[in-house]
């Protein structure tokens, strides 16, 4: 059974996503806004995270203070949430 989040019933893409990783945006040195990644929603999203960590990410939820949605492993979607002062910055395709 998909995974349940805060809109109820929610799925991952059906396909991987690109192939190739986007050029890093600038950094804010603050939280990112909850309006600004909320254009991304159901969409190919890349994120750069403050520990390091750099990967493609599918959001179906935005909230004040997080993001949900799906993180690909290299192998397959996972369902995860963020907090937004986890993401150093982000592009969506």
């Amino acid at each position: 059974m998909p995974p349940q989040g805060p809109q109820g019933l929610q799925q991952g893409p059906t396909s991987p996503p690109p192939s190739y990783v986007p050029q890093q945006p600038m950094a804010t040195s603050f939280a990112v806004d909850p309006g600004a990644i909320w254009r991304c929603r159901f969409r190919y999203t890349y994120i750069w995270l403050r520990n390091g960590s750099n990967f493609w990410f599918f959001p179906t939820f935005v909230g004040r203070t997080s993001v949900s949605g799906f993180r690909w492993t290299g192998r397959s979607w996972v369902f995860t949430g963020l907090s937004l002062n986890q993401i150093v910055t982000f592009t969506c395709v």
